[in-house]
């Protein structure tokens, strides 16, 4: 692609993020994201539950605190313990389903978010869509459970493999930078899945990897300075009382759900661009082509 088709590509996501409300998009995918967050985090701890590691649950919590707001990491582990106190194995009995079902919401919601992004229209049916959104769910799941695998057991990991290749004191050391690429290599890879798969568009996997990173550069970078800003400038608290650590919450998961959005306007106009026209769909209109030209 050249420079004049990149800079063409940049305009045309500007004015797409405009025309397509891309703002009230991503605060309407927030709200989805708060109903489904929690199940998926009580799922998600249920498990690592079943898991023999000493103090696997701290560890955990830990590493999702440095990516989430400080006012809000209280309110997320008040819930999780509480619920999961003293019935961790009900939710991995009877309540999976249903528990999945509403997790899988906020992906359904991805997929209509997605496809108006990328200017298409939906024509799947309903079922396919939802299963589809089941599937994203399940993945995800598993993508982030092995990156926070990655980093539990990193530390621990490196020291032994230090130890049985007699590797230097200084490459042992580079260690924790290994497994944190790693982690951002796991996520990339769960942005690129849900472009590449949720929208109704026939497309390169590797296509999506631009709009990953944005987004995903974004996530990282923008979690940091938002909790730089919620501990030395904003007062919450003050606003908001003990509602303080939920509107963070809600503040984080929509700039987040913006941002991903702009990685997919932005795949979006850089293949329309390479295609000089617009992106094939994966299920066109079931009218004739006689009709078609008609309409």
């Amino acid at each position: 692609m050249t420079f004049a088709g990149l800079k063409r590509a940049l305009r045309a996501t500007y004015c797409d993020i405009v025309e397509n409300r891309t703002l009230q998009m991503a605060a309407a995918l927030s709200y989805y994201l708060v109903l489904s967050i929690f199940p998926a985090l009580i799922l998600f701890f249920a498990t690592v539950a079943s898991i023999p590691y000493p103090n696997v649950y701290m560890r955990i919590f830990i590493l999702i605190f440095t990516l989430i707001p400080d006012q809000t990491a209280p309110v997320v582990q008040a819930v999780l313990l509480d619920v999961l106190g003293t019935n961790h194995r009900a939710w991995l009995s009877f309540g999976t389903i249903g528990t999945i079902w509403v997790a899988s919401s906020a992906f359904d919601a991805m997929i209509e978010a997605l496809d108006v992004a990328y200017d298409v229209k939906d024509l799947r049916p309903f079922w396919k869509t939802r299963l589809l959104a089941l599937c994203l769910a399940v993945t995800t799941g598993c993508l982030l459970l092995t990156g926070l695998t990655i980093m539990i057991l990193g530390p621990r990991f490196g020291a032994w493999l230090a130890a049985r290749l007699a590797l230097s004191p200084h490459l042992a050391s580079l260690w924790p930078a290994f497994y944190w690429v790693a982690a951002v290599v796991v996520a990339l890879l769960a942005v690129e899945l849900m472009y590449f798969l949720a929208p109704n568009v026939r497309q390169r996997f590797l296509a999506t990897l631009p709009g990953a990173v944005l987004a995903v550069v974004c996530w990282i970078g923008f979690s940091y300075l938002l909790g730089y800003y919620f501990r030395h400038i904003a007062n919450f608290s003050r606003t908001y009382g003990t509602l303080a650590g939920f509107i963070a919450f809600m503040t984080w998961l929509y700039w987040n759900s913006f941002f991903l959005l702009v990685g997919a306007e932005l795949n979006s106009e850089l293949a329309k661009e390479s295609r000089k026209g617009s992106l094939p769909q994966k299920e066109e209109s079931p009218m004739p082509d006689a009709f078609k030209r008609a309409a």
